[in-house]
């Protein structure tokens, strides 16, 4: 039998009680975007009533058409909807800040004890698991945008445009998003968004903010708000930006960090996955901030941490600051510290300028082709590119030494292994790294 729907509205959620909820939710956010909103439903939609399913979707689908962590921002909307910008902030910044003290914490003893057997062998087993995550990204978004002929053929091109060219992320995804508008104008059936977040429960009785209650005024398109958020946002990269050119230069490692990931956060569209190969190019490849190992570890700790898979990029910067002793070598851990918290900084202030300013203003743009075709072609492009970041995880995890050193067996067992959990049997991330941690911990205490 089931259990019949209130019939009273919720009280009104005062500021300091959303900020205790937000703060609980940084530090239960796993599972990643999907777990996050999943999450994010049960607390606000379905137990809370602080919104309605009808108004967090159409919420969450604005967030989807973003650059960025989608779950952030979904947090950084409803508390923007409910208590203005400050309440937008709160949240967003409570998503992030408890998954970034874990993460330099974390980092740290990566730095410090990897070579211990025991953390040497939990990362063994924790390496080939991401291998069979990132395939299976790749899998699970291109189910959802490869609807065609067309979009198959944009992500095989991009495929052998970044594994065979070695094109950089940001080419990819603007020729992507060309494509996509002109398909937008002489092809508008093959770029329309498929599937997506939709259909709304019949309801779970009434919301604070319900289908029907009217847009506050806060949230009612203002040109003298856009220009301020964009004033506020614009004046904060530039002091921060200013103040590491006149302290350290440009060429100096936390300012080319500042502007690097200033650039990935503006190119995040589909999520973590996707920005990972422009991550992995510009910080081992061009920078050699980390090595291509380290930033597979990295992966795995931003898989088994709270918050947004993308706060990767503070492991980045705390392993990347390390090595560069960013502070001198008599403060490795401080210098380490402020490079993860600035690239922090500059990977999600973008995402907070997006809701708080453009929230009214894109909205009215929201099932435009015109609009959401380019996304369309850029998510088909990233599966491409996604699928090439799961070869590279897999030639690292399986020839550690290159392709003249011995082929890893074991290795390549877990990552089969781990891929038949996912795809066969849905296994949780949060299971599967911690059953792959256990096999690599015993394989490497029984050599």
């Amino acid at each position: 039998m089931s259990t019949p729907h209130p019939t009273e509205r919720p009280a009104s959620v005062g500021f300091a009680e959303a900020l205790r909820f937000w703060l609980k939710l940084g530090f239960i956010s796993f599972g990643g975007p999907a777990g996050q909103i999943a999450i994010m439903h049960a607390e606000l939609v379905e137990r809370r009533r602080w919104i309605s399913e009808k108004r967090f979707l159409h919420a969450l689908n604005y967030c989807m058409l973003l650059p960025g962590p989608e779950a952030q921002q979904l947090a950084t909307y409803i508390g923007w909807l409910m208590h203005r910008s400050w309440g937008g902030i709160v949240a967003g910044g409570l998503f992030v800040l408890p998954s970034l003290f874990i993460l330099i914490a974390l980092s740290w003893v990566y730095l410090a004890f990897g070579n211990v057997p025991v953390v040497a062998g939990l990362f063994y087993g924790i390496k080939p698991a991401v291998t069979a995550l990132v395939l299976h990204a790749a899998h699970r978004i291109g189910t959802r945008a490869l609807k065609n002929g067309w979009m198959w053929g944009i992500a095989a091109a991009s495929f052998v445009a970044i594994f065979a060219f070695d094109t950089p992320f940001p080419a990819i995804v603007a020729v992507a998003a060309l494509i996509g508008w002109l398909g937008s104008r002489h092809a508008p059936a093959v770029f329309a968004l498929g599937g997506g977040h939709s259909g709304a429960h019949q309801g779970y009785g009434p919301a604070l903010i319900d289908d029907n209650t009217p847009t506050p005024a806060h949230a009612r398109f203002s040109r003298a708000h856009l220009l301020k958020v964009l004033a506020v946002g614009a004046g904060l990269w530039l002091a921060v930006m200013g103040a590491l050119l006149a302290w350290q230069g440009w060429d100096a490692t936390l300012t080319q960090m500042g502007w690097f990931f200033t650039k990935a956060a503006l190119l995040t569209f589909g999520g973590a996955y996707a920005v990972l190969p422009y991550v992995y190019q510009g910080a081992v490849e061009t920078f050699q901030w980390l090595s291509g190992t380290q930033m597979i570890d990295g992966l795995a700790l931003g898989e088994t941490t709270p918050g947004p898979l993308i706060m990767v990029v503070a492991f980045v910067g705390f392993v990347g600051g390390w090595q560069q002793a960013v502070l001198g070598q008599d403060a490795l851990f401080l210098g380490a510290s402020l490079a993860a918290t600035l690239v922090t900084f500059f990977t999600f202030l973008p995402s907070f300028v997006f809701i708080l300013a453009g929230g009214p203003l894109v909205e009215t743009t929201h099932g435009k082709l015109g609009f959401t075709a380019p996304l369309s072609a850029i998510t088909a492009a990233v599966v491409g590119v996604i699928l090439n970041l799961a070869l590279f995880f897999a030639y690292h995890v399986w020839w550690p030494q290159g392709w003249d050193g011995r082929f890893d067996a074991a290795s390549a067992l877990i990552t089969v292994a781990a891929t038949v959990a996912l795809f066969r049997f849905k296994t949780g991330v949060f299971s599967l790294l911690g059953a792959c941690a256990a096999i690599g911990l015993g394989i490497t205490l029984l050599r």
